[in-house]
């Protein structure tokens, strides 16, 4: 609002809220460490989980970094922006989720110190940018090559992912079966180089039995029955033919009238049809098939003739259970009955009907060289299932990180350790303000550390100081033994390992959000509209957008129809 001749004169929306400067600075600072502060005690193998309950009285029991500030409604910008640091963590490379937020947390912290000493915040985020590009250098240096033909270092990380989860018990079985998953998808791109696209381990998950009974099928699940009762149940050495059309008369696109005038028309039509339907089992059965999966529907006559054959059939498959199944059992998807070969059947050492809970699924196993399989998640409570889903996907995250960057570093806080000691001789080599940036970036990685020996009971600062004197000896993957308090020489032989590129995207993300952030001296908040376009009056904001939030009907509240 600027005032001209006396008269107020608004150049927002009346109502507009805004914080400049030092307030608006302070603020943002202090919602992104409230999010920081409320995932650090989820943090390494003694880290507490979290109970989340929604509007509708769901709940969520996690301590999965990403999934706990899905689940929580934030409303503060400055909060949302910490809580895309999680989501891009999560997408980019799986795990590392609470670290990148802690982090981010601790650089706005200190960074606040920086402030209050009148540096300005771009020399700030340009000593952030040089300290993050430096510690990038570093753990690429400290990193250890490897592979997918490394087991030991593959197994390790993904015990070492699941080992702050409800899983910890069953950590080892559920490695296992993440890298025979992994290694069953991986294939080589047009560069020679290895990729793991995880979207071809598919995933289901009931309840009952336990954890240790979750298994990896080399194969599919499809959720569905087998279509007659009369069909057999369970198949071994199963050709398959998988089709994309009905097993149906077609029905003409325009109406259509056929002129009867006499009953022996009738019998002639029907006849017409069933040899139509018996032409089309014929080629099935002259194609060798002995299961057939179909996308759409299949005639009552067709599977009176499949079942009367012996073949099995499943129906109204989705096409994506349709494509991952060719992947599976190296099958054609057919369009087109007449053009079915017996060399482009998939093949499958077992195909069965099973029950499991109050459910009928098909379980297609024992292919030859599968590119898409399936692990059956079991667990005592619905909820308990959602959690090992969670772990399971961290665990496969990493295999692929690993498989894919061909790198990995120890882990229990070893390196930032090492990182933090070689940014602070690299901070000396620095002249102006920017060497007091690149200091507290060193002083932030200490958090990491520190916050898995608070988690684990230990006093922070006597760990952060045996840590600190055996890095200096040249121990570059001493970490802390979380059981006793005492330093572990070498992290790697201890088996607690981590994949470089979970590391790395951990400071370039946050190193980025605390920038940006930093960054911001004016906040301007818009006025909530108090009425809609179209000028009903009294209606919410939103009122009639797809008949959403219709207020004063019958007391019910905004979108509750």
């Amino acid at each position: 609002m600027a005032q001209f001749a006396g008269q107020p004169v608004f150049i927002m929306k009346e109502g507009t809220e805004r914080t400049r400067g030092k307030d608006a600075m302070q603020n943002n600072i202090a919602a992104a460490k409230v999010i920081a502060e409320a995932v650090r005690t989820s943090l390494g193998p003694r880290g507490m989980d979290k109970m989340l309950v929604d509007q509708f009285g769901d709940v969520v029991i996690t301590n999965d970094g990403a999934t706990i500030l899905k689940e929580i409604d934030v409303q503060h910008p400055a909060a949302k922006m910490m809580v895309e640091v999680a989501k891009t963590q999560d997408s980019e490379v799986g795990d590392g989720t609470t670290t990148s937020v802690i982090l981010a947390g601790e650089l706005l912290k200190r960074a606040e110190k920086l402030l209050q000493q009148k540096i300005h915040p771009t020399v700030i985020t340009e000593g952030f940018r040089k300290a993050a590009d430096k510690a990038v250098e570093i753990l690429e240096k400290m990193s250890i090559s490897s592979g997918i033909e490394d087991k030991k270092a593959l197994k390790n990380a993904a015990m070492t992912c699941m080992s702050s989860k409800i899983v910890v018990e069953s950590k080892e079985k559920l490695a296992n079966i993440c890298i025979g998953a992994i290694e069953a998808i991986a294939e080589k791109d047009d560069n020679g180089k290895w990729v793991a696209d995880i979207e071809k381990v598919q995933i289901q998950k009931k309840q009952g039995d336990m954890i240790d009974d979750t298994s990896l099928i080399k194969g599919i699940i499809l959720d569905k029955e087998v279509v007659s009762p009369g069909m057999p149940k369970s198949v071994k050495d199963a050709k398959i033919l998988l089709i994309q059309s009905a097993l149906e008369i077609e029905k003409t696109e325009f109406d259509a009238k056929l002129q009867i005038t006499s009953p022996e028309q009738i019998q002639q039509f029907l006849d017409e049809e069933e040899k139509m339907l018996r032409n089309m089992t014929d080629k099935i059965l002259k194609s060798g098939a002995n299961v057939v999966v179909c996308q759409k529907g299949i005639d009552d006559m067709a599977q009176h003739f499949l079942t009367r054959s012996g073949i099995m059939a499943v129906r109204r498959v989705k096409k994506s259970d349709l494509e991952k199944l060719s992947k599976a059992t190296g099958g054609v998807i057919f369009t087109n009955l007449d053009d079915i070969t017996t060399d482009k059947l998939g093949y499958a050492g077992l195909v069965e009907e099973r029950k499991i809970m109050n459910d009928s699924w098909i379980f297609i196993e024992d292919c030859k060289d599968p590119k898409s399989v399936v692990i059956l998640i079991r667990g005592g409570t619905e909820l308990i299932v959602d959690e090992v889903d969670r772990a399971l996907h961290d665990a496969l995250c990493v295999i692929r990180d690993i498989v894919e960057d061909q790198k990995v570093v120890g882990g229990g806080g070893a390196p930032e350790i090492e990182t933090a000691i070689q940014l602070r001789a690299f901070a000396a080599t620095l002249g102006g303000r920017e060497q007091l940036a690149v200091e507290v970036f060193a002083d932030s990685l200490d958090i990491i550390p520190k916050t898995l020996a608070e988690n684990a009971g230990l006093d922070q600062i006597d760990v952060l100081m045996k840590l600190r004197a055996s890095h200096q000896k040249g121990k570059n993957f001493a970490g802390c033994d979380l059981e006793t308090g005492n330093v572990i020489e070498n992290m790697m032989e201890s088996g607690v390992v981590e994949p470089t590129v979970v590391k790395i995207q951990a400071i370039k993300s946050s190193t980025e959000a605390a920038s940006m952030i930093l960054r911001i001296d004016d906040v301007i908040a818009g006025a909530k509209s108090s009425m809609p376009p179209g000028g009903m009056g009294g209606m919410p904001p939103g009122g009639m957008g797809g008949m959403g939030g219709m207020g004063g009907m019958g007391g019910m509240p905004p979108g509750m129809m």
